[in-house]
């Protein structure tokens, strides 16, 4: 935090959780948000009254008002999908937004003094949409964000600041709630050098919470003929136990949970479900399959065999998991590490990258180079005699390439007197632009009317550090020079609706954050109170009247002693009910 110039943070924008963190002293440090707390969560939820709550309280309301809170809309970044809470739709960059917006008044209260500028992460196998999606949503809640890093970049400039003394080689493993990411990362005296990266956009820690979900229901319909699974409330509190038993079973090898009240089409009834870590560890057996393939196409990508690996790296809350440190250690042959919390790894390299950018001279014998994720082309077509096949992908930049990078291709039309051409972009792996994502196209007109093959066209891709990339085209011989804006199927944000979207932020009634801990006492409690029954219910049930007596009186001092007596009283019975 050096220097007069702006101050930066850097954030992972994560599916589950967010955090924001800040180089200190050379160190860098995750910064608490207003409950004191280090990861927020990443959730909104409409209030009864209409005021939009962000974090804690949103995720607690995901048992009690699963119709009301949005959850997990990191993964429909850069797509249409609106996601409805109470009538209201939003689009996950203003959901995304939100989140940030509430990272960065944390981070400012934190630091006291404005932020002007954030470094985001990103997960290694987002997109182009996905990518400008993110920069769209740090713009309405108004954060400039020149830098976008992928996240096991981050983690592994974390891990090359902590140990900046050592040349190693290593892979990172990135299992976080949403998507999985593999990275094979040299680190040699102070430059972190990324050779290769692959991932699962869709692989997360959800994706083992919502199988395990699915599984219990299944077997509570199977042996107790109960039908969960077609009640909101009931899938969101399966959803819930499924998380944390995926917790528990990290440490021990058994997880019991009573679920009291739980509303199905014949009524409210009581279960307690007994999950054994080998039971999930079967139902989640196809998943772990999934991760094998992208960690052998980094690998196979960096040229490198498992046995010249110094370290694997494992990164994520998810990363927890016997199972997944169980298929690391087969894979490479070795115990993987966390030397770095695995939740906060991604935000502390993020905020070394803030710092870098920043010129900050504690982190300034650093270097990070990274590689593009994806290969990159165009789509062709290829004629043999009157025949002609079209839709055939031409790479331009292989995957693996480092980034920033600048690549041509020429090419040439295929028909007589031919005078407009479309060049559409792709990425990915296929031969066939069919099987690969469609990034946009644009259409170049009045062309020289020549002989078939007599008109070439020079289209340069150029992909910078932050996963953006720009396309130009020029036609040989003549003044035609055109550039193509990535729109993907009109999903993309405009400036315009940027910035209505900000200002429409700006006239939200958003819950105030001096608030925040009462509003998440009582969205806790509440969560557990339509679990419990009985004489722990009526106990609840007292201490959150009191609660909300306090709060009408406006007095700090009963406000503060009775929400410190439900926080208390909450965390005392949620143990017990774990428990009984």
């Amino acid at each position: 935090m050096k220097g007069s110039g702006p101050l930066r943070i850097g954030i992972d924008l994560g599916t589950t959780f967010s955090l924001a963190a800040v180089l200190r002293d050379g160190a860098p440090q995750v910064l608490p948000n207003a409950l004191g707390e280090l990861l927020t969560p990443s959730a909104v939820s409409l209030g009864e009254e209409g005021q939009l709550l962000v974090g804690a309280p949103a995720r607690a309301r995901a048992t009690t008002h699963p119709e009301r809170t949005a959850l997990g809309f990191k993964r429909d970044m850069g797509t249409p999908r609106l996601h409805t809470l109470g009538g209201r739709a939003f689009r996950p960059e203003e959901l995304s937004a939100l989140v940030l917006s509430a990272l960065k008044s944390d981070a400012e209260a934190a630091l006291g003094a404005p932020v002007d500028e954030a470094v985001v992460t990103v997960p290694a196998y987002f997109g182009d949409a996905q990518r400008k999606a993110t920069r769209d949503a740090a713009a309405i809640a108004g954060l400039h964000v020149e830098r976008i890093i992928n996240e096991p970049t981050a983690a592994a400039l974390a891990y090359g600041l902590h140990q900046r003394e050592r040349d190693l080689r290593a892979v990172v493993l990135d299992l976080g709630g949403g998507t999985f990411d593999v990275t094979v990362v040299e680190i040699a005296s102070g430059v972190v050098e990324i050779q290769a990266s692959a991932g699962d956009a869709r692989l997360g820690g959800d994706d083992f919470d919502a199988a395990l979900a699915a599984h219990l229901g299944a077997r509570l319909e199977r042996e107790l003929g109960v039908d969960a699974r077609t009640e909101p409330r009931a899938r969101a509190r399966l959803l819930e136990a499924a998380e944390l038993s995926k917790k528990r079973l990290s440490e021990a090898t058994e997880s019991r949970l009573p679920l009291v009240g739980l509303p199905t089409p014949r009524g409210l009834v009581d279960v307690e479900l007994v999950v054994h870590r080998e039971e999930a560890e079967s139902v989640w057996a196809e998943l772990l399959e999934r991760i094998r393939a992208p960690i052998r196409r980094a690998m196979a990508d960096a040229g490198l065999r498992p046995g010249v690996i110094d370290e694997v790296l494992l990164v994520g809350g998810s990363s927890r998991l016997p199972c997944f440190s169980r298929l690391a250690a087969q894979l490479f042959g070795r115990l993987p590490l966390r030397a770095l919390p695995p939740d906060e790894a991604v935000a502390l390299g993020a905020a070394v990258q803030a710092a870098l950018k920043g010129g900050d001279e504690s982190v300034s014998e650093l270097v990070v180079t990274d590689v593009a994720p994806f290969t990159l082309g165009i789509a062709t077509a290829v004629g043999q005699g009157r025949d002609l096949v079209t839709g055939i992908f031409s790479p331009i930049i292989h995957r693996g390439t480092v980034i920033p990078v600048s690549r041509s291709g020429r090419y040439f039309t295929v028909d007589e007197a031919q005078s407009s051409l479309r060049v559409e972009v792709y990425q990915g792996e296929h031969s066939l632009c069919r099987d690969n994502e469609r990034l946009g196209e644009y259409a170049l007109t009045d062309l020289p009317r020549r002989p078939a093959g007599g008109v070439e066209v020079d289209v340069r891709f150029t992909y910078d550090m932050n996963g953006i990339l720009d396309v130009d085209m020029s036609v040989v011989g003549t003044a035609q020079r055109h550039s193509l804006v990535i729109t993907p199927a009109g999903n993309r944000l405009s400036k315009e609706q940027v910035e209505a979207a900000r200002r429409a932020m700006k006239g939200l009634k958003l819950d105030p954050r001096e608030a925040l801990p009462n509003t998440t006492a009582l969205a806790r409690a509440e969560a557990l109170y339509v679990e419990l029954r009985a004489e722990a219910r009526e106990l609840l049930g007292d201490a959150m009247g009191r609660f909300r007596v306090a709060l009408q009186r406006q007095e700090s001092e009963g406000i503060e002693a009775s929400r410190a007596e439900l926080v208390a009283l909450t965390a005392r019975l949620r143990r017990l009910s774990s428990r009984s």
